[in-house]
């Protein structure tokens, strides 16, 4: 196999949701790398696996609803830490939290989580992934039997871990996600995380302390019902993954099923909402 990539360099107007949308779809071909930035997002993909034409089946490149442009440029070989380094900064929540790549040098904070970001690395979430830091870090989890939902790297899984959470379920329904939630949880010597890939579908009959939902706005109310329906008598539930206009969608999905509203917290212009059951 040839160590030629393909760099396809997207701009995205609005950026989100269509990045988010671009690179799901983008995965679904053989592209293996994204890389965020503030005007889109860079895809790579191996010379030899690109099929000319292959993108006219990714669906968003032909909605009216955003204009996306690209360019294409061959790269010998991609150094992807190299790339990371570039575009990955460390994760610092109030000096108590580091998030960082192992190329990052170690720091003396309380929890010190160290994720490898390979495939699907992309600082987009940074802003939702610090407050839902930020909820668990406020919180006396201790014994909790956890879920997290739509985990990507199993960060927060880890950080609840940490501090002292157990039983862990991390659920994702992407193959990649589960893969690397795997190596993040032994990286960070977890012991009680369970991955598993699948969706809701998988929580029936299931019951949490706490449950932590950092995935989008359509996702939460599609399935807040086996949210709440796997919610102990006062457990916590911790949402993110949305805009500040999105607030009202989940409040309403998240009273009408009896949750009672906790607490709030936004970071440029992104959300993160705690109730209790």
């Amino acid at each position: 196999m040839s160590n030629v990539y393909l760099g396809f360099h997207f701009t995205v107007e609005p950026k989100e949701p269509a990045t988010e949308i671009l690179i799901a779809e983008l995965a679904e071909l053989p592209f293996e790398s994204f890389v965020e930035n503030e005007n889109g997002v860079s895809a790579y993909i191996q010379k030899d696996l690109y099929e000319e034409g292959s993108l006219q089946e990714v669906y968003i490149l032909q909605s009216e609803e955003f204009t996306i442009n690209y360019t294409i440029e061959e790269i010998d070989q991609v150094n992807w830490n190299e790339e990371w380094e570039k575009n990955f900064d460390p994760i610092d929540v109030d000096g108590v939290c580091h998030v960082r790549a192992p190329f990052h040098e170690k720091t003396g904070a309380e929890y010190d989580i160290v994720i490898e970001p390979k495939m699907s690395f992309g600082t987009g979430h940074h802003e939702t992934t610090h407050m839902m830091i930020q909820h668990l870090l406020a919180m006396d989890v201790k014994g909790m039997k956890t879920l997290d939902m739509g985990c990507g790297t199993a960060l927060l899984a880890i950080l609840a871990e940490m501090k002292g959470a157990q039983p862990i379920d991390a659920i994702d329904i992407d193959n990649w996600c589960y893969l690397n939630s795997i190596e993040n949880a032994e990286r960070n010597g977890c012991q009680y995380i369970t991955v598993e890939e699948g969706d809701a579908g998988l929580l029936p009959g299931r019951s949490y302390d706490l449950i932590i939902a950092n995935i989008n706005r359509n996702i939460l109310l599609n399935d807040m019902p086996t949210y709440v329906d796997c919610l102990r008598p006062g457990g916590t539930l911790l949402l993110s993954g949305f805009y500040i206009d999105d607030i009202p969608y989940l409040d309403t999905a998240c009273t009408e099923k009896g949750l009672k509203f906790e607490s709030k917290l936004d970071r440029n212009n992104w959300a993160s909402l705690r109730y209790s059951k």
